[in-house]
Parts: C-alpha cells; sequence; structure tokens
C-alpha cells in the first residue's frame, strides 16, 4: 500500500486503477492542504472522523462526519482541519489520469508550487 507524508498529514492509496484512485487521508490538527484544482479528474470526499472545513471555489463548510463533499474537475478545492483532532477522509478519485503531477495548486502554506 502506498504510503505519503505531507506538510499536512499523511495519505494511504487504498486502490488504484485505469478508472479510478481511493486514498484514505489524515489532516493533522491544524493542517490544510493546497488550495488546487486538478484537469484530469473529479474527486468525492467523506469525512469519515473529525470535523473538515472544506472550500469548493467560493464555498466554504464545515463537513462532519458522514457527509461528503463532491469536488467537480476543474473546481479550486482545499480541506482544512481547524480543530484539535485528526480529520480522516476517504477520497475517491474518478477521470482520466491520477498522478500527483495533476495537482495545479493556487495558494499553499508550504511554499509548494
Amino acid at each position: 500500500m502506498e504510503h505519503d507524508i505531507r506538510p499536512w498529514g499523511e495519505y494511504w492509496v487504498l486502490d488504484d486503477a485505469d478508472t479510478h484512485k481511493v486514498k484514505r487521508i489524515l489532516v493533522k490538527p491544524s493542517g490544510r492542504l493546497s488550495l488546487q484544482y486538478h484537469f484530469k479528474r473529479s474527486e468525492v470526499w467523506t469525512v469519515i472522523s473529525g470535523v473538515a472545513t472544506i472550500t469548493i471555489n467560493n464555498e466554504i463548510k464545515d463537513y462532519l462526519p458522514g457527509e461528503v463533499a463532491i469536488i467537480p474537475q476543474g473546481a479550486h478545492h482545499r480541506v482544512e482541519n481547524k480543530s484539535d483532532d485528526p480529520v480522516i477522509l476517504i477520497e475517491v478519485q474518478h477521470g482520466t489520469y491520477f498522478g500527483e503531477d495533476d495537482i495545479v495548486r493556487i495558494e499553499d502554506d508550504y511554499n509548494r508550487i
């Protein structure tokens, strides 16, 4: 199982196929992913635990466990953890390509491009 540690937390790839990719994402307290978009995929995030503050284009909303965020291809999005407990999501990607090089970062707390 692929596992990667990032400045905001970590993720595990649970399934990787030609048609989709599934990740378990842990966002540590005070962590947030870059504001980003993708050319070749859409994503569906299901919150498993914690309170996830999710931005999709110009809408920012708190999502609780069991709630689902649908991120269309090309939509600007990010998840943030404003709490003292980890946020865990399951991310399902659909599209034509799932590589990490299909991340276009608009804003990033960790100065990544």
